[in-house]
């Protein structure tokens, strides 16, 4: 029989602003994430995630041939993965409110994950 995982708390899923973040009297749920089926995008994207890279869309699809990252993101979301999105204003003639995103996932969550997975990915 398997003894039960200890989990840990992910940290905030968006980075926070000037306006700071709103404060819970509730504890964050414990860091438990299901890995992605191998080969599939969520794969591929938690791949680069856990290599340490802050990823945009272009360079997604510049190894994966699919403009789908936010898709994916919302998956590993919603496996357990706590993936941060950083938006960055990236204003252009047409469209001056524009904005970006760029996405991570802080290497504690990494090392803590391949640790519950005894090491491997």
């Amino acid at each position: 029989m398997n003894a039960p995982r200890k989990c840990q708390a992910p940290a905030p899923l968006t980075a926070t602003g000037a306006q700071g973040e709103q404060l819970s009297f509730l504890p964050p749920p414990p860091f438990c994430p299901t890995w992605p089926k191998r080969g599939t995008l969520a794969d591929k994207a938690l791949g680069m995630l856990m290599d340490g890279r802050v990823i945009d869309h272009p360079e997604f699809e510049d190894v994966t041939q699919s403009w789908r990252l936010g898709a994916v993101i919302f998956t590993l979301r919603a496996l357990g993965w706590p993936v941060e999105t950083i938006e960055i204003p990236s204003p252009t003639e047409h469209s001056p409110d524009r904005v970006i995103a760029l996405y991570r996932l802080d290497g504690k969550y990494t090392a803590q994950a391949l640790a519950m997975n005894g090491g491997a990915v």
